[in-house]
């Protein structure tokens, strides 16, 4: 990808390597109450200083949020791609005449809390709708690259613009219309059909910014459009349980198949319309 005259976001947030959101630390008054409890309760203090100390801890929202070392490549790419979005979603929602709100981006490794829960690295790249935070663990890429065989910036790039796909839908209201209807769907796989259709819309919105990375900016190399489509490919709910368990059970997909997603990504990415993308009127996805 051409992303030497692209800024990068002031919107990513670097918590690897501890930068103050590690584990709690043990203090005094910490060790005093388990002490106590262990005497008047019958409570092994041990247990107490043992659930402490793995305990993530909660940000210190005065402290501003660590940035990335300015050595750090991958983190510059990332951050390159996030402007990118930043700018796209900007036009398109001033174009519609809305205001876009940009979305942060956490990197993590390990554990990390977040407003939807504690963050795993090992659950992949998420959206948390509560604090507005993309959470990725930027060896997700080697898994990318190794295992799911989708090498390249521009599959990457897809990644990121896919959970920025699930920012655009939390402030269309989207993502909470579908929540609802989930809740009252009655059974499980309504509930996961109705998960296929957000995340192919996702999809569909990484597709629409890349027409505008494509035909706006001319980030694109030749052929890179096809990495995007192969890393939708290979992340498809058919291959991944292929993968694991030997055989496809579509019922429980959550995510749609490798040809639905890559479908929908190529729609976003030939039309640059987001009223292209509604994945929900639709009888055939």
């Amino acid at each position: 990808m051409r992303l030497d005259d692209q800024n990068e976001s002031l919107n990513v947030e670097d918590r690897r390597g501890g930068g103050g959101f590690g584990r709690s630390s043990i203090g005094v008054g910490t060790l005093l109450i388990a002490l106590v409890a262990g005497y008047f309760l019958g409570v092994d203090p041990t247990t107490i200083l043992n659930f402490v100390a793995n305990t993530p801890s909660v940000p210190q929202t005065s402290r501003p949020a660590p940035r990335p070392p300015a050595n750090d490549d991958m983190a510059s790419f990332v951050a390159k791609v996030l402007g990118s979005t930043e700018a796209a979603w900007h036009d398109i929602f001033r174009a519609a005449g809305h205001r876009y709100r940009e979305p942060k981006l956490v990197l993590f490794s390990g554990v990390t809390p977040t407003a939807c829960g504690t963050g795993r690295s090992a659950t992949g790249p998420f959206y948390c709708p509560g604090d507005e935070k993309i959470y990725i663990d930027l060896a997700f890429y080697h898994d990318l690259r190794e295992r799911f065989h989708a090498p390249g910036d521009f599959a990457q790039a897809y990644v990121i613009a896919h959970e920025v796909g699930h920012h655009v839908q939390h402030l269309l209201g989207i993502s909470d219309k579908v929540r609802a209807a989930q809740q009252r769907s009655g059974s499980q796989a309504a509930a996961n059909a109705l998960s296929v259709r957000l995340e192919l819309q996702a999809d569909c919105f990484a597709g629409v910014w890349g027409h505008y990375a494509d035909s706006m900016r001319r980030m694109l190399e030749p052929g890179e459009a096809e990495e995007a489509l192969r890393a939708a490919a290979a992340i498809g709910d058919d291959r991944l349980q292929r993968q694991a368990r030997g055989q496809v059970v579509p019922e429980s997909f959550t995510h749609g198949s490798s040809e639905q997603r890559v479908r929908w990504f190529r729609r976003g990415m030939d039309s640059g319309d987001l009223s292209q993308c509604d994945t929900f009127s639709t009888a055939s996805l």
